[in-house]
């Protein structure tokens, strides 16, 4: 019987299994959230919350206990600083796993496992990608101005086209002969 061995196996050897949750922890101390199976989201939190316990002891010894499990230094400078200082108050119960939908590949069920009390900021690119929105008042102001934009555009373009074809006719009057264009002018009062 299994008395007193706490985890799951994972069918990995005990050195696989060691740096997978190093390495999984670590990834979760980083990003603050990440996608795994279920199974891995329960280990990983229960590891993770070791460490931050750790953090919140704050001294040489937890320190070093920290170092030896996590593989990033600036993810340990962070755990003492950063989650000592937001998880304080918090007597455990750091992490939060929830279930998401099968994996597409084998079915196997999947978890979101996060942190919890985590500042929720957007980045940049969703800021830039999301339209305001606009009251009807002001989307139709927005397409008024940008049809007098177009109208402007236009009106701009038009002179420039009969300036030119105007400075050709002159052109073209003045290489012709003012005998011909009195013709002219007589053979339209004949028609009259």
């Amino acid at each position: 019987m299994r008395h007193g061995k706490a985890g799951k196996k994972f069918g990995r050897t005990p050195s696989h299994r060691k740096a997978m949750f190093r390495n999984m922890v670590t990834s979760l101390l980083k990003h603050e959230r990440i996608v795994t199976t279920e199974v891995k989201a329960k280990e990983i939190g229960r590891l993770t919350e070791k460490m931050i316990t750790l953090g919140k002891r704050g001294d040489l010894h937890a320190r070093r206990q920290a170092v030896a499990f996590i593989r990033s230094n600036e993810v340990v400078k962070r755990l003492f600083s950063e989650y000592a200082q937001r998880y304080a108050s918090r007597e455990g119960g750091y992490t939060r796993v929830l279930k998401l939908e099968p994996r597409a590949g084998d079915n196997a069920p999947m978890a979101l496992v996060e942190l919890v009390d985590r500042p929720i900021t957007e980045s940049k690119e969703k800021k830039e990608s999301k339209p305001k929105k606009e009251s009807k008042a002001q989307s139709t102001k927005t397409k008024e101005k940008k049809e007098d934009a177009i109208k402007a555009e236009k009106k701009e373009s038009k002179p420039k086209k009969a300036s030119v074809k105007k400075t050709a006719e002159k052109e073209d009057a003045e290489a012709k002969p003012k005998k011909k264009s009195a013709a002219k002018k007589e053979k339209t009062k004949e028609k009259e």
